[in-house]
């Protein structure tokens, strides 16, 4: 079972009826995660949220999202998630100009979150914000309007997504698919 990490977008019910096709899961607000809960769950999806990180104090948030850094399952971060996960681990959140359409993003680094997609791929967009590349983690992908569309840790199976695959039609499904098939493949390894 899948836990999709409810930070309050809109777009987490998509998530959900995505995600539902290809195993059971479960939607629980952000500030009710804590470390012992999340081995009743094979993976772990962070929505985004209707939040600036730069507007808000962030001690709230990264108190109940410490988890990140010692979480054993894999984790994806989407938008807000993304922005958590490169804060937990060190990076910086930053404005930029808003971008709220589709744009072309380009995997230059393979990852098995990207398998069976293509080098440019059409993500939507919905954010102002970007985190910075943290230590221990490699970019994976980037668009004209976002150095920082995907990035990976280099031990853990924790990745981050700055686009909204929940909403980018087929390739979105089919990422969010492979991310599903890495939590299979961690159970079947342990």
């Amino acid at each position: 079972m899948i836990l999709i990490v409810d930070c309050g977008s809109s777009k987490t019910p998509q998530i959900q009826k995505i995600i539902d096709e290809f195993v059971d899961c479960e939607v629980l607000p952000l500030f009710e995660i804590d470390h012992d809960l999340l081995k009743n769950y094979t993976g772990v999806i962070l929505s985004g949220a209707p939040i600036l990180l730069t507007e808000e104090k962030t001690d709230d948030y990264l108190n109940s999202s410490v988890w990140i850094k010692n979480i054993e399952i894999p984790l994806l971060g989407i938008c807000f998630g993304h922005q958590l996960i490169g804060l937990q681990y060190g990076g910086m959140v930053k404005k930029m100009k808003e971008d709220r359409v589709f744009q072309d993003v380009e995997v230059f680094n393979d990852s098995p979150l990207f398998y069976r997609l293509p080098h440019l791929i059409q993500m939507q967009e919905d954010h102002c914000e970007f985190t910075t590349v943290p230590h221990n983690f490699k970019l994976l992908a980037s668009s004209d309007t976002c150095f920082n569309e995907a990035m990976q840790h280099n031990e853990k199976p924790i990745y981050g997504v700055q686009f909204h695959p929940e909403s980018s039609g087929l390739q979105g499904s089919l990422l969010l698919e492979n991310f599903h098939e890495i939590c299979r493949k961690k159970v079947k390894s342990i």
